[in-house]
């Protein structure tokens, strides 16, 4: 079976979203934010500085591979895509570019998408693994610079607290140095990827983003990768819908995804307990499958690497149903 075959069979797939912004929970100096929680730094302008501490923290002695794996199993998920780097720049995998990751730089010394592309082959579940590839807080060439809005009305793209000066940013420095070494690294470090899943390339021009797709097919021919990896959406092997997107119309030709949080946010907010029932979950599911889509739900662990109980609860709920 290629992996068109299995993505269009696939219907059902979880999302994960990990980083130093799970320890922060939402929360920051005695406020806690509205929106989603992998942008708290965004959101509470945290000067890098003090969020890089965080990583002295992380050390979540309670994750474990095969829980995350099995949880899917049970809910009847058929593949996984875990960021391996998100818009804070903090890699959960063991990355040369620099110390700013899980493994040499946080006391937790694991490579955390090692362990998960072994499980998932033991298992035999589908991995795929997010990167942000244009924006970066962590470094004065991040991307989405030139974005003419906020993100929800509130949150800069870019990190203009750290480095404000945007009129001389330029996105090509970080493209060459950091997006183009740590994307190797995924594709080259954890065996067959089912997927790459990039996302918000405010800044890529057409020719890096074509740059990108090639460098995924010279080193894994048959990953495939979605819309997102450019504004030009017709670059990527499937289409990535928006952010919890519940299309009407049935998709007769391609390989369409819509990614949607279980509760309100992507990364784990202590105080976020308005969850989807299985009941809910389950008619999304079914709706987005009639019309030919598959359903990337996301659930966000806790600090220690749990995923919350009440999202394991939904989840195999979901796939006792059937």
């Amino acid at each position: 079976m290629t992996n068109k075959e299995w993505f269009k069979q696939a219907k059902f797939g979880m999302m994960v979203h990990f980083g130093l912004y799970s320890l922060i929970g939402g929360e920051w100096r005695g406020q806690r934010m509205p929106l989603i929680g992998e942008w708290a730094q965004s959101y509470f302008r945290i000067p890098n500085r003090e969020y890089s501490r965080l990583a002295q923290a992380f050390h979540p002695v309670l994750f474990d591979a095969d829980e995350w794996v099995e949880l899917a199993q049970d809910a009847g998920m058929q593949y996984i895509v875990v960021t391996s780097k998100h818009h804070d720049g903090f890699a959960l995998f063991d990355s040369k570019y620099d110390d700013f990751n899980c493994v040499s730089g946080a006391p937790f010394g694991r490579d955390l998408i090692a362990e998960l592309a072994e499980s998932c082959r033991k298992h035999n579940m589908k991995f795929g693994l997010y990167y942000s590839q244009d924006l970066d807080w962590h470094e004065p060439d991040g991307g989405g610079y030139t974005t003419p809005f906020l993100n929800c009305d509130c949150m800069s793209w870019t990190n203009d607290w750290d480095f404000p000066d945007n009129a001389h940013k330029d996105y090509s420095r970080m493209f060459e140095t950091k997006t183009k070494t740590q994307v190797k690294e995924i594709l080259t470090k954890y065996g067959d990827l089912a997927l790459i899943w990039f996302d918000t390339p405010n800044s890529l021009t057409e020719a890096q983003s074509m740059e990108l797709y090639h460098m995924v097919k010279e080193y894994q021919p048959n990953c495939l990768i979605n819309s997102r990896i450019s504004s030009n959406e017709s670059i990527g092997d499937y289409r990535s819908w928006a952010d919890n997107e519940i299309p009407e119309e049935y998709q007769k030709d391609g390989l369409f995804e819509t990614p949607a949080t279980l509760n309100n946010t992507w990364g784990y907010k202590s105080f976020d307990e308005n969850w989807k029932s299985a009941e809910e979950v389950i008619r999304i599911k079914n709706h987005l499958n009639e019309r030919g889509i598959n359903y990337l739900l996301n659930v966000g662990p806790d600090p220690l690497g749990r995923i919350p109980a009440p999202a394991q609860k939904i989840l195999r709920a979901v796939g006792k149903a059937g």
